[in-house]
């Protein structure tokens, strides 16, 4: 599978997520689209979805209601691309929405693999590979970055880090949708510092990739840890996303 074959999967697999064509996100004009959720989007996405930006490259794909079309097209046309993502003109388009009863709720920054710098990393204590039924007493506060107990049924495989028998580190990667395992890796505070983090996504990576499926990594735009994690094991930016809910899902998770 070569870096190219990979963006495209992961294009293919947005367009699927929003309701648009894949060959939307190589344009250099701005894309409104409807939103459609697709039979085979990514598996964590749940309805109500207001909007959906997504940027791969050049340009912004919007997809959205018909109750926010006509705003959402104004921002994307309003603002350069890469401004679409962030302060102040977030706050043009959150006070906008606002009125209509949405809010602005999720903001992601994914990254792919690249082949030609996937590192051979050491890893200081041993490592183990894992599977779905060595998770079953791992659900617990340390390993929610790795493991998703709401969706455990999609955790298919892992690379654990076992210091004198104990797990202190864990990458693992759930079964999203049928082409793409996202990551999720967590260390335990006393074992950080040491190179486990990426000794053990860099390995599921390969892991993965020898499966004949297309690893991706995400991360807010503010944890610093975890994007320097992406790039030490072998990762780099491919795309950005910004979700829009209804004002009444966002407050609830605020609560």
């Amino acid at each position: 599978m070569t870096n190219q074959e990979i963006l495209q999967i992961a294009m293919r697999q947005s367009a699927e997520d929003i309701g648009c064509r894949a060959e939307d996100f190589l344009s250099d004009a701005p894309i409104l689209v409807p939103f459609r959720l697709g039979a085979h989007a990514r598996k964590y996405y749940k309805e109500p979805i207001t909007c959906h930006f997504v940027s791969y490259r050049a340009n912004v794909v919007a997809a959205s209601v018909p109750e926010t079309a006509a705003l959402a097209e104004e921002y994307i046309r309003k603002f350069p691309f890469y401004h679409c993502f962030e302060t102040p003109n977030m706050d043009w388009l959150s006070t906008r929405l606002l009125e209509k009863g949405h809010k602005v709720c999720f903001m992601a920054e994914y990254y792919l693999p690249d082949i030609t710098r996937i590192p051979e990393l050491s890893c200081p204590v041993e490592t183990r590979l894992l599977g779905p039924e060595d998770f079953r007493e791992l659900y617990v506060s340390e390993w929610s970055n790795a493991l998703c107990k709401e969706r455990r049924e999609l955790d298919v495989l892992g690379v654990g880090a076992y210091d004198q028998g104990k797990l202190v580190g864990l990458a693992a990667c759930s079964a999203d949708c049928e082409d793409m395992w996202q990551i999720g890796i967590d260390v335990l505070p006393q074992a950080r510092g040491r190179g486990i983090a990426p000794a053990l996504t860099s390995r599921l990576a390969k892991e993965i990739l020898a499966r004949g499926k297309v690893p991706f990594y995400c991360s807010a735009w503010s944890n610093i840890r975890s994007a320097r994690n992406a790039f030490r094991s072998g990762f780099l930016p491919a795309w950005a996303e910004m979700t829009v809910k209804p004002a009444s899902i966002v407050d609830e998770l605020n609560r």
